[in-house]
C-alpha cells in the first residue's frame, strides 16, 4: 500500500474505525492505510476459506491493530464490535462467482443476513457510525449503454451479485429511515497486492499475475475482445478514505473505477511485458463463466469525481508491475 501521508487523511488520527472482512484483500490493504493515518483499527474476519483471509496481509501493522476471528452473522459479537467506532467500513462478503451459481445459501446467508446483523448492531449500539460498503459492478449485469453510471439500471446476473445489491438496498434502508449515515461503493475489477491467489474463481488478473510470474500460460476467453474496467487497490483505497471524511457522499452510491476500457488481449500483452514472463493464449469460456458473462463493461466515474474528488492515479502497467512485484517477494505467503 502506498504510504499515507496526505494531509486530507490527517482527520482519522485517533479515530476507531472497524473493518469487517479486515483480513482479506481489500480489508488488509485499507487497515494498513488507516493505521498509517493515525486511525485505532480493529478487524473483524470470519477467515472463510477460499476467501482470501490472510494474516500476513496485515504484517506491516499487527502489533498496531485488534483482530477478532469471527462472523458478521454473529450478532453478539457485532454488539460488542460497533459500540463507540467513528467509521464501519463493511467489506466481508462471499465473493465467489462459481460457487454462487452451484450453492446460493452462503449468499444469501453472509451477505444478507450478515449485512442485516451489522446494522441491526449499529442502530441499536452506534448509530452515529458512519457506514461505508463496498459492492460490485456486478450489480448492474449487462450494460444497456457505456460507459454505466449510477442510475442505469441494475440486473444481476447472479445470487453473488444479487446478494450485494440487496446488501446495499438493506443499508439504504437504515441510512434513509434509522438516519445511520452510510455510502455504497460499487467497485469494478480491483487487482493488487494481498489479493487470493490460490484459484482463478474471483480476482482474474490477480490469477494471471500468478500464472506469469510462475512463467505459465494465461487462458484468454472467448476472443479477447470483451472489455473491463482495471482498478489497482491503492486507487480503491484511497477512493473509500476520501469518501468516508466527505459529508456531502454520505446516503449516495458511487461507481469506483478507471472509467478506462481495457479488453482481455490488452491485459495479458501488457502483463507480460510488465513481468517480463509467461504466454497467453485463446481459450473457450467454462459453462459457468459463460452463464454469467455480462459483456463489455466500464463505469462512468463523473459523480464520485464530481462529489468527493477522487480520480484514480494508477496506469495499468504501472499497477501490474507493482503486483507482480509484491507476489514475487512474498509468494511463500500467498501460493501454498
Amino acid at each position: 500500500m502506498t504510504h499515507i501521508t496526505d494531509a486530507r487523511y490527517s482527520a482519522f488520527r485517533g479515530q476507531p474505525v472497524l473493518i469487517t472482512g479486515g483480513l482479506g484483500f481489500l480489508g488488509s490493504n485499507l487497515a494498513i492505510a488507516l493505521t498509517e493515518a493515525g486511525a485505532h483499527v480493529t478487524l473483524v474476519d470470519c477467515m472463510l476459506p477460499e476467501h482470501g483471509a490472510n494474516p500476513f496481509n496485515i504484517a506491516p501493522i499487527r502489533d498496531r491493530v485488534a483482530v477478532t476471528y469471527s462472523d458478521v452473522r454473529d450478532a453478539n459479537v457485532m454488539n460488542y464490535l460497533v459500540r463507540d467506532q467513528a467509521y464501519i467500513f463493511h467489506l466481508a462478503g462471499q465473493v465467489d462467482h462459481v460457487l454462487s451459481m452451484t450453492d446460493p445459501y452462503p449468499d444469501i446467508d453472509i451477505n444478507i443476513r450478515g449485512t442485516a446483523t451489522l446494522m441491526e448492531a449499529i442502530k441499536h449500539h452506534n448509530p452515529g457510525a458512519r457506514v461505508i460498503y463496498t459492492g460490485t459492478r456486478g450489480e448492474y449485469g449487462e450494460a444497456v449503454s457505456l460507459p454505466v453510471g449510477e442510475d442505469a439500471a441494475t440486473f444481476p446476473k447472479g445470487l453473488m451479485e444479487i446478494s450485494n445489491l440487496t446488501a446495499e438496498k438493506i443499508i439504504e434502508m437504515y441510512d434513509h429511515v434509522h438516519h445511520i449515515r452510510s455510502i455504497l461503493l460499487r467497485l469494478t475489477n480491483v487487482y493488487g497486492p494481498r489479493g487470493q491467489m490460490h484459484h482463478s474463481r474471483y480476482g482474474v488478473v490477480n490469477w494471471f499475475v500468478r500464472l506469469a510470474v510462475d512463467g505459465g500460460t494465461l487462458k484468454v476467453f472467448g476472443d479477447g475482445k470483451i472489455k473491463r474496467d482495471f482498478l489497482y487497490v491503492d486507487d480503491c483505497v484511497h477512493a473509500m478514505l476520501q469518501a468516508a471524511l466527505c459529508d456531502a457522499a454520505y446516503g449516495e452510491v458511487f461507481n469506483v473505477a478507471t472509467g478506462i476500457p481495457v479488453d482481455f488481449v490488452e491485459l495479458a500483452d501488457t502483463l507480460i511485458s510488465a513481468t517480463g514472463s509467461g504466454a497467453w493464449e485463446f481459450a473457450p469460456f467454462t459453462p459457468e463463466r459463460a452463464a454469467q458473462e455480462p459483456g463489455d463493461f466500464w463505469a462512468n466515474i463523473d459523480k464520485i469525481t464530481r462529489i468527493i474528488g477522487w480520480t484514480p492515479s494508477t496506469s495499468l502497467r504501472e499497477g501490474l508491475t507493482r503486483t507482480a512485484q509484491f507476489y514475487r517477494q512474498h509468494k511463500t505467503y500467498y501460493w501454498t
